[in-house]
């Protein structure tokens, strides 16, 4: 019967019809080839897990590999485990290492079990592929692979033809290998026809072809796709989201970071004049130079700094007649390092500045300097060397100061995070792009609140450079209880970006910095516009300064990044893509800071948004009258559904208390505190009762607030991770929210 549902009653969610529609789509499938592309924040991740919990109810599956990124995989662990009881194995070094040193060198890690997750990133490593399709074989049945933020394996598609990446690679190459695939992503669609079709093949090769166009009456039986305003549209319970721009004005002229900005634009003046006289393509790589130093400074002196030190080297070297064999070595290495999309945007696309201007700021650096400064004569090196060293003398005498951000970051937490020395329970999350900056922002932050209650503990940090286990750990003290976990603001690279639950306790975030690319920014704002955010409204900030011309941009950014929200949903891709490339170009130039915002809040692809409306068959209206006919059809089978399958809170509270007292305990006497309006109750695993049967450790053992780390003794876990009370019905707060 594939209007049956088991699943939903078999997993500890909130059981809301809209969730459901991914889940009878799979079942209507001969096989479960589907591309669930819901907005940020709508549960994918849940709605994954249903299908793959009622697959196994119905025995189509015995094999699942989750490929995700590498921030992601063990909250995947942690949410099938928690709410659908299903355990899986992460397959990385660690593990490896573990396998080897106990089963022999020989093993392959992929016969030791039957779910497993994988990041996106050992996925293309030959050693972990080789022995999962030594598995998998030529073709396995009953085997599903849900591969998660799929657009990542999306060739690129800047030129004419799509572009295959290691992932795009990986994935056709294994994809292909099971029965069943499972593609999540916000934003399947880039405006590309060639990219998405090959996109559709890897999921489904019987019903698409790469290079064919795709049309709707093909893809509705494979795609599930809602945007959040439909959802709200159908009565579903959002947040309201507040964008709120800090306007930092009355500052003088010579404050530091707006001198430097005049300074930086004077700079880029003076290189612009001679790279315009360079060949198209090194000029193209020599601009990524400037461009770099502008994100910088936007982002804080310190990652200014240390850019601006890495290219004033090589222009020291250049000057000196040293070493210039190997600077033009490295000129053409970083030309021949870029991707193929890259090289295409750089005259020679996508994400150009971005790629090239990464976390490792003095190597990068370094490199784009290279391309641009071989050619320079003398008098030119002078005159640049000249420029930076008066910018280096300048923000040297910062680096250890506040700067007008923090200074009204401090005040805004004193007076709506602090009484007097004493925390409150709100908490923030702060969004910066480089680590420099991070590392920066949390030693001002430490100063500045030093003398307040609990000083040491109220700040965390989420970066690339994270541990997993530390990671989690941040997660969970973030997600808990304010009055039981001191942790307050939680400082974040882009690392924490994408897919990462903050929402919990939280609902103020601010953008310290902003990233030239909407999907990025949209991203950020996800880690608290999210499905069962407890707040009515949520909080999104960010500076601006008045009187500097980059911010007159990059307000026009903020502002167009949410149009692209409310009006196009994920199609706005292909918007997002033309704008990240204007910006990457050649960055905010002296006096271009009007008719750079112009540009983007006029930006508009006509051409491309059709097309990827038509293939997605995305029109509004018809996407509304389809959801609301498919709403109410989804409840009459979740009803239907629960009638027959669904399990009565009180028969649960009755098999609970029967287990309960045939170990000679009573459920009524484990009774805790109400929550809302509902009961809960909490057992002592150290009372003697459950000492006779040792299956009462594995029950227990599925209550710790939290699960067992690597290398974690079994006896330190128990003692260390405390059971969570149980109740039989989802509990109703007082203003009716559950």
């Amino acid at each position: 019967d594939r209007d049956l549902l088991q699943s939903p009653f078999r997993a500890g969610i909130r059981l809301d019809a809209s969730q459901l529609l991914p889940l009878r789509k799979a079942l209507r499938l001969p096989r479960v080839n589907l591309l669930i592309a819901d907005d940020v924040g709508l549960g994918k991740t849940i709605e994954a897990g249903l299908i793959a919990r009622e697959l196994l109810l119905r025995r189509r599956i015995d094999f699942i590999v989750i490929a995700a990124p590498p921030a992601m995989t063990i909250q995947w662990k942690d949410e099938l485990e928690a709410k659908f009881g299903l355990s899986f194995e992460i397959i990385d070094r660690e593990r490896v290492g573990d396998l080897r040193r106990t089963r022999g060198f020989s093993v392959n890690p992929w016969t030791t079990g039957s779910r497993f997750i994988i990041s996106h990133r050992l996925m293309t490593d030959e050693t972990y592929a080789a022995g999962l399709r030594d598995v998998l074989g030529e073709f396995r049945a009953r085997a599903l692979l849900i591969l998660d933020e799929a657009h990542h394996s999306a060739p690129s598609a800047g030129t004419r033809y799509a572009v295959s990446s290691q992932l795009t690679k990986a994935v056709r190459e294994l994809g292909e290998r099971f029965e069943h695939r499972l593609f999540l992503t916000a934003t399947p669609h880039n405006g590309h026809s060639n990219s998405f079709s090959a996109l559709l093949e890897m999921l489904d090769p019987q019903r698409f072809t790469r290079g064919v166009e795709v049309r709707p009456k093909d893809l509705e039986p494979v795609m599930v796709r809602r945007l959040k305003s439909d959802l709200r549209r159908l009565g579903e319970a959002f947040p309201e989201r507040v964008v709120e721009p800090i306007i930092l004005d009355g500052l003088s002229e010579s404050t530091p970071e707006l001198e430097l900005a005049r300074q930086l634009g004077a700079y880029g003046e003076l290189r612009m004049a001679r790279i315009a006289k360079l060949p198209s393509g090194k000029a193209a790589i020599a601009k990524l130079t400037f461009v770099g130093l502008q994100q910088r400074l936007l982002s804080s002196v310190a990652a200014f700094h240390r850019t601006l030190k890495a290219h004033r080297v090589t222009l020291q070297k250049v000057l000196d007649g040293t070493e210039v064999a190997r600077i033009e070595n490295s000129a053409a290495s970083f030309v021949n390092s870029l991707s193929a999309e890259e090289s295409a945007e750089l005259g020679l696309e996508d994400e150009s500045a971005e790629q090239a201007f990464d976390e490792d700021a003095e190597a990068s650096a370094s490199a784009a300097s290279s391309a641009g400064v071989v050619d320079a004569s003398r008098q030119e090196l002078i005159s640049e060397l000249t420029a930076v060293d008066e910018m280096l003398t300048l923000a040297e005498k910062q680096l250890s100061r506040p700067d007008a951000r923090v200074e009204w970051l401090v005040g805004w937490i004193r007076a709506n995070m602090l009484d007097g020395e004493a925390w409150n329970q709100r908490r923030l999350i702060i969004f910066t792009e480089w680590e420099d900056t991070r590392r920066w922002l949390e030693r001002r932050l430490r100063e500045a609140l030093s003398a307040t209650d609990l000083a040491d503990e109220r700040i965390g940090v989420f970066t690339g450079a994270t541990g997993s286990d530390r990671r989690e750990d941040v997660k969970r003290a973030f997600n808990a209880d304010p009055s039981t976990e001191p942790l307050r603001i939680l400082i974040c690279t882009d690392a924490a970006r994408e897919g990462i639950n903050l929402q919990s306790h939280c609902s103020d975030l601010l953008h310290f910095d902003l990233p030239w690319n909407p999907s990025r920014l949209e991203q950020r704002n996800g880690r608290i516009d999210r499905k069962l955010q407890p707040a009515k409204t949520v909080f999104c900030r960010y500076f601006r300064y008045a009187q500097r011309e980059t911010d007159i941009v990059l307000d026009a950014l903020v502002w167009k990044t949410e149009t692209i929200r409310e009006e196009l949903g994920s199609v706005g891709k292909v918007i997002e893509d033309k704008i990240s490339k204007r910006l990457a170009e050649g960055g905010i130039g002296k006096g271009q800071g009007a008719s750079l915002a112009r540009a983007i809040t006029e930006e508009n692809d006509a051409e491309r948004l059709h097309r990827a409306r038509s293939e997605m068959d995305d029109e509004e209206r018809a996407r509304h009258d389809r959801l609301l006919k498919e709403q109410d059809d989804l409840r009459k089978v979740l009803e239907r559904s629960r009638e027959r399958v669904g399990v009565n809170a009180d028969d649960l509270k009755r098999v609970a208390s029967a287990a309960l007292s045939r170990a000679g305990l009573s459920l009524d006497q484990s009774r805790g505190a109400t929550v809302g309006r509902t009961e809960t109750y909490h057992l002592d695993p150290s009372d003697p009762a459950f000492s006779r049967d040792a299956g009462w450790d594995d029950a227990f053992d599925d209550l710790r607030v939290r699960p067992r780390k690597r290398g974690e003794r079994l006896g330190d876990w128990r003692r260390n991770a405390p059971i969570r009370s149980i109740a039989f019905e989802p509990p109703i707060l007082a203003d009716g929210r559950d």
